[in-house]
């Protein structure tokens, strides 16, 4: 129902900057929350951030003080990403709270790659 297209990964160097974008369409009914969640090559997919349409926001520890999350509108979010290191590389996807009434992220987008190398 609801499609999400990522757009802003790239290739960029230890202490780098990049600015992902996160665009929902469809048949929006409801969007609770908006996330960011990265997988690694041979890791699991974890948790990033997240703001909720309350605007409450979390961060994962590991990105804490170097990320920011925020709103581009009611149907797109950000997440700038500051001082980037290596072990940040991953699939970053976005994700979406979309059902009226039911807690949880329920669409996915495909992801776009970020690189961290020198």
């Amino acid at each position: 129902q609801v499609q999400l297209v990522e757009s802003g990964g790239g290739l960029v160097q230890p202490g780098g900057s990049l600015r992902l974008s996160c665009v929902a369409s469809g048949n929006i009914f409801s969007l609770n929350a908006m996330g960011w969640y990265r997988q690694a090559p041979g890791k699991q997919r974890e948790f990033v951030a997240e703001i909720t349409a309350g605007g409450n926001i979390y961060y994962a520890e590991a990105v804490k003080g170097r990320f920011t999350i925020s709103k581009a509108n009611a149907t797109a979010v950000y997440l700038q990403m500051n001082s980037l290191k290596p072990e940040d590389t991953a699939v970053y996807s976005c994700a979406v709270d979309s059902r009226p009434a039911i807690r949880g992220f329920d669409s996915w987008g495909k992801g776009t790659l970020v690189t961290v190398s020198s």
